[in-house]
């Protein structure tokens, strides 16, 4: 057993931790790829221990209660081409967030987050093409002492675009699973793109799949997430 912490830094709704950023602290424990499924909002700036079941599962439990798990994983998704880099920085000011934001200091997409702070990821339409695309530079307060930006911020990077592709009309919607995994790590100051697309779609669930590609538009990274409505009240 160990225990993880999620800085207020890295958060998604203002009390709760980015739900990319949390799957890839834990994904960057267990040492490989793994599924993460959300079952309650991680809290942040508290001990979460998490444990290691008997077939392998991991844990994260919070004041008795299991809030996630992680199990290993094999990434299914197929990442459509990349966009330019240029398309992407166009695609950006079409970006839904920045008429209106759930989340505004949200660390991956959130509009009020400075850079060197937050990513500053803003997914916007490329309607041609059926997806959002967004540019990243990574900055230097993302950097893991190489270079290289930390597996984390990959996988956080991979998180929100896919909520923006799939809820167009800005319905509320919560990250219920994410499988992430790393092809290479991005250089810190790399003009990456970041895109993501619409999957299958039941009900209140909703399938979206994520990509980063390098500066030459090699793959990176790609994910495969589930988003969830919440019930009505």
């Amino acid at each position: 057993m160990y225990t993880l912490s999620i800085a207020k830094r890295f958060r998604g709704p203002a009390e709760s931790a980015n739900g990319g950023y949390f799957a890839g602290s834990l994904a960057a424990h267990a040492g490989q790829t793994v599924t993460v499924r959300l079952l309650r909002p991680p809290p942040l700036e508290q001990p979460l221990e998490v444990c290691t079941l008997t077939d392998g599962t991991l844990a994260v439990m919070f004041a008795g209660e299991r809030i996630a798990t992680a199990q290993p994983a094999r990434l299914a998704v197929n990442a459509p081409p990349a966009p330019q880099y240029f398309e992407a920085v166009e695609a950006s000011r079409r970006y839904a967030g920045f008429q209106h934001h759930r989340f505004p200091t949200c660390f991956v997409c959130g509009t009020q987050r400075p850079r060197g702070d937050g990513m500053r990821i803003f997914a916007g339409a490329l309607p041609e093409r059926a997806l959002v695309a967004a540019p990243w530079v990574p900055d230097a307060s993302l950097d893991q002492g190489d270079g290289k930006v930390r597996p984390e911020f990959m996988s956080a990077a991979l998180d929100c675009p896919g909520f923006y592709a799939v809820s167009a009309d800005d319905r509320m919607m919560l990250l219920g699973e994410i499988t992430a995994h790393v092809n290479r790590l991005a250089h810190v100051g790399e003009r990456c793109t970041v895109i993501g697309w619409a999957l299958e779609s039941e009900g209140r669930k909703h399938g979206a799949g994520t990509a980063v590609f390098g500066e030459d538009g090699d793959l990176c990274a790609s994910a495969r997430a589930l988003w969830i409505e919440p019930k009505p009240a």
